[in-house]
């Protein structure tokens, strides 16, 4: 392998936060290099329509805002590669990180790698996904108004969702494997107190139904101890079991939860590490929004750059 390519600043990630972090780098000439897999612009390139992102009054399609925001990384200098991150020494500086092709040091770092929502593997989850299956409820609950809604899951994040998508759903089936949530007290007595939730106990989601052209129509259920089938007439399923941080290149080195979100110091961006700045979901397990993730994108640039000032590099 050659010697490594040295930058001031390398990115990982390519959704919302860092892109954004790019941005905010790039405009700052610390030259920043962003290195992402091969699938880039994070979870908004499974969405179709995006209504909530400030600046856009008709809405944007999911994979047409993260294009804008890498052409506008790029306007500024950053050199993008597309790659992945096999291993990562940050036991001193410049830290180096090893890829599938290059090696690469650093004096500062920003990881902005994301989450990923857990889905189940059934037919028609991922084939309908944005067009009726969606892991996000504040980001497509109000393409449904008025509509049958039904989640999966029976946790505090799918009490969330529920709880949320009453706010337009006529109806909010609430698809659960056993017969009791494993929610909180209080997110429990929440759903079971609204009257536009009806719990579906002892059943587990076995097909989504639907086409791109119609979007969901039912969902398929079966008994969790009998097998016993049931359809039911729905608009849109939304999987609500929760979220793996893509952080595992960084266990035993950088501080995280024991669900696997990265640490970071309290109104900051910092990490356990001097150097290393952690930014958008997968330090985030409670917003989970673009726009959010873009702000945390924003304070690890800006951080970064105060902190190679204060190191005088």
């Amino acid at each position: 392998m050659a010697e490594p390519t040295k930058k001031r600043v390398i990115i990982l990630g390519s959704g919302p936060a860092g892109l954004t972090a790019a941005v905010y780098t790039a405009r700052a000439n610390l030259e920043p290099l962003l290195i992402h897999g091969p699938l880039p612009g994070g979870q908004l390139t499974t969405t179709t329509d995006v209504e909530n992102y400030p600046g856009f009054p008709e809405g944007i399609m999911g994979p047409d805002l993260m294009q804008n925001m890498e052409k506008q990384a790029k306007r500024f200098g950053t050199e993008i590669v597309v790659d992945t991150v096999i291993e990562a020494d940050l036991r001193s500086r410049p830290f180096t990180l090893k890829t599938n092709s290059f090696e690469f040091q650093c004096d500062a770092l920003i990881v902005a790698t994301g989450a990923a929502p857990k889905y189940l593997g059934v037919p028609g989850e991922k084939e309908l996904l944005g067009f009726g299956v969606s892991t996000c409820a504040t980001c497509d609950g109000a393409f449904f108004r008025n509509k049958v809604i039904t989640v999966v899951g029976g946790g505090d994040s799918a009490c969330e969702e529920a709880s949320f998508l009453t706010k337009f759903g006529s109806k909010v089936y609430m698809v659960h494997r056993r017969d009791e949530l494993r929610a909180s007290k209080i997110m429990r007595e929440r759903v079971l107190s609204n009257p536009k939730i009806e719990m579906i106990w002892n059943m587990q989601l076995k097909e989504v139904r639907g086409s791109k052209k119609d979007g969901v129509t039912s969902a398929v259920l079966t008994h969790s101890s009998s097998g016993e089938e049931k359809e039911i007439e729905t608009s849109a399923v939304f999987i609500a079991i929760g979220h793996t941080p893509n952080s595992q290149l960084f266990q035993g080195v950088l501080d995280m939860e024991d669900s696997g979100y990265l640490v970071v110091k309290p109104n900051s961006t910092r990490t356990n590490v001097e150097g290393v700045f952690a930014c958008g979901d997968v330090q985030d397990h409670v917003f989970r929004q673009a726009i959010t993730a873009a702000g945390t994108g924003c304070m690890a640039a800006i951080e970064t750059e105060r902190w190679l000032e204060a190191q005088h590099s």
